[in-house]
Formats: structure tokens, C-alpha cells, sequence
């Protein structure tokens, strides 16, 4: 479904991916880890395209090299960024009805808010609340609602657990896994190591703009370098 074929990239004037291979499969959760300022963030932005690159990135086959972010969005490929960056003054249904716009020429549009309310009821309680009102975890759950809506077949999400309190996690990293089931194919930057490893089929393991380390989840949870850098074990 995505390839990545020597890509190397600049974010804010620093070399942040060097030479870069990353291939993911239909209905695969793989994902991308390492420490902070590996590049894992820039990766996906890359493939947003929100970062400038060298190399290959296909997606379904067609290149998004040189493609804006919206025409990349309207292909099937949606970023939960990292912060989220809700519209925060906005009502939790406004948020939710804006991740539609792209299809505004659907008429089944808003089509996908059932699916999004079945996986976090929470925000079905909520939909007349100001998002800034809401706890970091419910903001997560609507910054992956809100993407939903766009109908992704590729959804990629930008270190879903930050600032979120354990419980919310396990329920954000538990939805991942239904969502996959639903046969939306999900490439996640996660700095909850062993939790991420736990929900991915494969992981690539990044470290100062390089894959060093590329298998299946469970391979490079076992790892013994991966052990010890990353889980202090």
C-alpha cells in the first residue's frame, strides 16, 4: 500500500531522515519508534506531504512526491498530528463534521460519525462541548474521529498516547486494533514502546534519521539492544 524508497528529508534546517526504506501492507498496523528526535514525526509529515523530500513514496502505487497535503488527504491518507491541533473554540460535533469537508460532495458524508461514536462513546456524550474543553484523552479520541471521517484507507497517528492518562491509552491503543478490523490500515509513531509493539504486526526502529532495525513487532520487542535502549530492561 505505502512505499518509501530512499528518502531523506530536512525539518527546521536539520538532516532529519537520511536514506529512508519503510514499506507497509494493506490491513497491517505497523510501527515506528525510536527515541526523541529520531525522526519518526518527520516521517510522517513526509508523507503528508508537509516536509520536503528526496526519494520515492508511493501510496497504492501512485507517487505523492510533490503532491499538496489536501491531494495526498483526498487519496485515503489521514495524519492525527501530534497535539492533535484541534479546532479548540469549536464544538466536538464541528470538529467532527469539518474532518468531512474534503467529501462535502458525498451525500453520505457524515456517513462515518456512527462508526466514530461506536468506537468512542464518549464523544457522542460530549458533541455540544468546546474541544478545549475536553481531557487530553477525549481530544485524542475526537483528533482520530475527526481523521475517520475523511474515510482513510491509510491512517496514520503521530504519538497518540502523549500527555493522556493509562486508562485513556489503553482505550485509544485498544480502538487502534478495531479500526484495523474495519480493514483501515494504521502506521503509528508511539512512544509507549511496548504497548505499540503489542498492537503492530511489524515495527521499524529509527535512530537519528536512519532505520536501524526493521521486523516483526514481536522480533523487536525481543530484541536485546531494543530491551535495553528503549524499555531500560
Amino acid at each position: 500500500m505505502l512505499r518509501l524508497e530512499g528518502v531523506s528529508a530536512s525539518y527546521r534546517g536539520l538532516k532529519a531522515l537520511q536514506g529512508v526504506d519503510v514499506a507497509v501492507e494493506a490491513g497491517e498496523v505497523v510501527a515506528v519508534v525510536g527515541a526523541n528526535g529520531a525522526g519518526k514525526s518527520t516521517l510522517l509529515k513526509t508523507i503528508a506531504g508537509q516536509v520536503a523530500t528526496e526519494g520515492t513514496i508511493t501510496f497504492e502505487g501512485q507517487s505523492l512526491r510533490r503532491l499538496a497535503p489536501h491531494r495526498i488527504a483526498r487519496l485515503g491518507v489521514a495524519l492525527v498530528p501530534e497535539g492533535r491541533r484541534l479546532f479548540p473554540r469549536l464544538s466536538v460535533e464541528d470538529n467532527l463534521r469539518l474532518g468531512a469537508y474534503a467529501r462535502r460532495h458525498d451525500p453520505d458524508r457524515f456517513g462515518p460519525l456512527d462508526l466514530v461514536f461506536e468506537l468512542f462513546p464518549r464523544l457522542k456524550e460530549r458533541l455540544a462541548q468546546r474541544a478545549e474543553t475536553l481531557s487530553g484523552g477525549e481530544q485524542q479520541m475526537l483528533a482520530i474521529g475527526r481523521a475517520l471521517m475523511t474515510k482513510p484507507r491509510l491512517l496514520m497517528l503521530d504519538e497518540p498516547s502523549q500527555g493522556i492518562m493509562p486508562k485513556l491509552v489503553d482505550d485509544i491503543l485498544a480502538a487502534v486494533t478495531r479500526i484495523r478490523g474495519l480493514g483501515v490500515t494504521v502506521l503509528i509513531v508511539e512512544q509507549r514502546l511496548a504497548e505499540a509493539l503489542a498492537i503492530a504486526d511489524r515495527a521499524y526502529v529509527l535512530q537519528t534519521g536512519r532505520v536501524v532495525m526493521s521486523g516483526p513487532a514481536a522480533a523487536v520487542a525481543a530484541d536485546a539492544d531494543v530491551r535495553r535502549a528503549y524499555l531500560g530492561i
